[in-house]
């Protein structure tokens, strides 16, 4: 059997998404104490810990270098981070995160 994808969700997103998620181990950054931390430390403290960190944050992968990163990034583009905005980004989202590769970063976001 396969162990749960550990996925971190980014501060900027609502908490209420993490029930969004499916056969995996979710948990946001405020729960692991990182709130405030900007994200090349955030994503240092996450390797080794987490498989994947969800954000909404679109200038992520221009300011980190991400292609040697333990962690797989998958953006949320959305008009806001509301919950009802980013809710059918979800299924998609959840396919993702069982083939992204470390280092690797996605783009979701509503078909046109």
């Amino acid at each position: 059997m396969l162990k749960p994808v550990r996925v971190l969700l980014d501060e900027c997103l609502p908490k209420k998404l993490k029930r969004e998620f499916h056969d995996c181990s979710v948990v946001m950054v405020q729960e692991m104490g990182w709130a405030g931390k900007k994200n090349g430390e955030l994503m240092q403290v996450a390797r080794g810990q987490f498989d994947i960190f969800v954000t909404s944050d679109q200038n992520l992968r221009y300011q980190q270098n991400l292609a040697y990163s333990e962690v797989g990034v998958i953006v949320l583009v959305a008009l806001s981070n509301r919950i009802e905005a980013l809710r059918p980004l979800i299924p998609k989202t959840n396919e993702v995160l069982q083939r992204i590769e470390p280092g690797e970063v996605i783009e979701i976001g509503a078909d046109p």
